[in-house]
This record gives structure tokens, sequence and C-alpha cells, in this order.
């Protein structure tokens, strides 16, 4: 493995940019079989990585081919959606130059990008229950991370981040700002919200969570914010407690499976059977022998099981209720087993992102966000968060009062810890800093 790779990811802070935030320098530093780039972007509205994959086309497939140089892979693989023309043409253009890189259209559905499904539709290998990509010799990165690790080659640190932001606003569009500027400011920049009373999903419509504090910052994960009218359907869905669903569920359940048909892991051939689950809400017991509740833990909370349930519940939310409460009780994933070949049917049990925007009510919502970064966007104060991936959060290398650069590194990766390590996103002085973040103003 080139330690160099690493080492740079690791300096630049470099982290996933469409997920949980997992420290790239540790996810690379590894020998595989394919390097699977994940362009699905299967949650509706969202246009980054599509966008990207046109528009930086040359830095994602350089990334890339020195990723699966450093790894030892066979090859390379550009996961995305045949609807994506204007990437798969650039993609077309310029990867011939690269013997070990491919691209693999897919068909649209949800979720395409869920990475377990993405391995197998482009490499037909079941990750076990679990477990990650990693167990199946596939190391599974962003398309917005890799042109991260593009830059940090070059000396630049992570310090801008690409994001949609649409929904019922002026102008939907994705720009790349400063981390740490706000929700607002962010909403500003395409041209405010057209309602009066509005909430945010921050991420996709699917798996995505309501902002509470509209004030809160920009992180190197944050994806897309869409903003709804308050009293839109699908905030009114995220918004509902687990108890209220468990009630509706004793007296609105029919035990019909139709959670179950769509199950994304289930169609893998995991051990997951929402409908079974939810006979815990209206029988206290699965009813069934070879059903038990830590089940929950293969759940992936993509949320397709809501939308084909006809009374509207929630099996996603049962699930991640039990992982909760098992995981309080000292249990962990007790699901390993290796599955050897997916559900029969599996093809012809997609769910057609169409059809899902739909039922999501989001038809008018589904509209271009062009990418704009021509001018640069500026920011006279910035709140960098400590924690904005998984691990412990970074240590502060400043104190209040110092005069920072941009790209500047401000917070270090705690010694032996999992984590990243955080930079100045903008040229200013520390004006504050706590346990949790550091705001920089611009002078």
């Amino acid at each position: 493995m080139d330690k160099d790779l690493v080492s740079i990811a690791r300096e630049a802070g470099v982290v996933g940019a469409g997920g949980a935030g997992f420290p790239t320098h540790v996810k690379i530093n590894a020998k595989v079989d394919y390097i699977l780039v994940n362009g699905a972007e299967c949650e509706p509205l969202l246009r980054v990585d599509q966008q990207l994959l046109a528009v930086k086309t040359k830095e994602v497939l350089e990334a890339l081919n020195l990723l699966v140089l450093s790894t030892s892979a066979q090859k390379g693989v550009i996961a995305l959606k045949g609807k994506y023309k204007d990437a798969i043409k650039q993609l077309n253009v310029q990867i011939g130059a690269y013997e070990k890189l491919a691209i693999l259209p897919l068909d649209n559905f949800y979720p395409a990008g869920d990475e377990q499904v993405t391995v197998y539709e482009v490499f037909n290998r079941i990750v076990p229950e679990g477990g990650i990509p990693l167990d199946v010799g596939v190391i599974v990165i962003n398309v917005e991370t890799l042109l991260n690790l593009y830059e940090a080659l070059a000396g630049k640190p992570v310090t801008e981040k690409y994001l949609t932001i649409t929904g019922a606003v002026k102008n939907p569009k994705t720009i790349k700002a400063p981390i740490g500027i706000s929700i607002l400011e962010a909403i500003a920049l395409a041209g405010g919200p057209t309602v009066e009373s509005y909430q945010v999903i921050d991420g996709g419509p699917m798996m995505g969570k309501v902002i509470n504090d509209l004030h809160g910052p920009i992180t190197k994960t944050t994806k897309g914010l869409i903003l709804l009218p308050e009293e839109h359907s699908l905030l009114k869905s995220k918004s509902r407690d687990i108890q209220s669903m468990l009630r509706n569920a004793r007296t609105s359940c029919m035990h019909c499976s139709l959670c179950t048909e769509v199950c994304p892991r289930n169609l893998l051939g995991h051990t997951l059977n929402p409908d079974r689950l939810m006979r815990l809400a209206s029988y206290n017991s699965t009813c069934s022998t070879e059903t038990k509740a830590a089940e929950a833990f293969l759940c992936c909370e993509c949320a397709l099981c809501e939308y084909a349930c006809v009374m509207d519940l929630q099996p996603w939310k049962l699930h991640r209720f039990l992982k909760g409460e098992l995981g309080k009780a000292g249990i962990r994933n007790p699901n390993n087993k290796r599955p050897q070949k997916t559900h029969p049917f599996r093809e012809y049990k997609k769910f057609p992102v169409k059809k899902l925007v739909s039922k999501l009510g989001l038809n008018q919502y589904d509209v271009d966000a062009p990418l704009e970064e021509t001018a640069p966007v500026e920011a006279n104060r910035v709140s960098i968060l400590l924690k904005q991936h998984i691990g412990a959060p970074a240590t502060p290398t400043v104190q209040k009062g110092d005069s920072v650069r941009k790209g500047q590194l401000i917070a270090d990766l705690p010694e032996g810890k999992l984590g990243a390590k955080i930079h100045a996103t903008i040229d200013g002085v520390v004006e504050t800093l706590n346990t949790d973040k550091i705001v920089i103003r611009r002078g």
C-alpha cells in the first residue's frame, strides 16, 4: 500500500463526503480487488455527484486511477445511473486513457446508491450480514470524496463543500461553499425560500434529517438542503414519533409483507423481515421461531418500507428503536450469515425513483439544480464543528484570538483515535473556541 496516499488523505482531513463521514485515510489503507465509485446518487432531488462527474471528470479519474494503483486493485469502476447523460458522455470521452478504469450504468431505482446494493449490482458479490464492502474485496468511495483526494494530492485540505439547495427556494442550485457557513446563509445563496413557513431537510428526502437549528453550520458531510413547506407530508412523516407509529401499527398493520417485499437487504438475501418484526408492535412477538428482534441490526434505514406500506406505517423506525434498545442492553449485532444468492425475483422488485418521487409528493421540486461555482462564496464568519466525521472530535491547535489562514490546521486528529483533521475555511481570527466548535471571523 502506498502510505503516501494514505498520509495525504489523513493530513488533508478527507472523510466520506456522501455519508457518515468515515475517515478516508483509514478506508483506503487496504489491499482490495476493486475500487467502486458510488455515483448512483439515488436520493431524489440531489444533484452533486452527477454534476461533479460531468464537470470534474479528469480530476475524479486521476484520483481513482491513483487509488486503484495504490490498493493493488484489479479495476476501478464508476457506477452511476444511465440517465446521467452528461456525466456518461464526459466519462466516455476521457476514461479510455486509463487502462484499469470503467463505468457501469445503473437502472433508476431506489436505493441504487446503498453501498451494499451497488456492490452487488456491479460485482455480483453479496456483502455478509453485519459486514462492509471490504469483506468482499471492495472499497466504496463517493465522487466528491475522490475529488477531495485529488485536491489533497495538490496540498489542498478539505475546506469547502458541494451541496444541492433545492425544494421551495427561488433558484434551486448546487454550490461550493466554505465549510462552516450557516444553513440560512446557504439557503440565501439559492435566492431564499418561496414560502413563509418551512423546514429544511439535511440530506435526501428518504434518509435525511429535519434540521432543528437553521443557524447551524454546513459540514464536510452536508450533501443537500431540501426546503419544504411546513405542512408537507414528508415533514409530518419524519416528525412522527415511534410511540405514535407503534400505536398505529397495533390497529392498522395488516401483516401483508409488502415492506419485506421491497426491503433491499432482504432482497440481497439478508435475514431481515420487516413484516415479522412489525408483529412485535401488535402481539409483542414476532410470531416466528426463526425471527428475532436482533434482525433489526440489518436495517439500513433507507425508509423504502414506509412507502410500500398501504397504511403509512414505518417499519424502519421500529428497527431503529429496536437497535437502540438492544444496544442499551449491551446486545451487539449477532447477524453474520454469508448469503450465497439473492432473492430470485429481486430484479422485478426494484422500486422506481419516478414512482418514489410521486409518493413523496415531490414532483414539483424534482427540477434542475445547476452547478454554480464561478463566483466564490464569501463568508464573514464560519462555525467549524470539531466532529464532522465518524470517530473522536478533533483537538484544537489554536487559541482564541489567533489569526489563521484558509487551509491552516486548526484541530488535529487525537493520538491513537479514529477521526479527522480540521482546517480553517476562511482567513480570519479565532473568535470563539469551545468543546464542540471553532468560530472564525474574517478580518
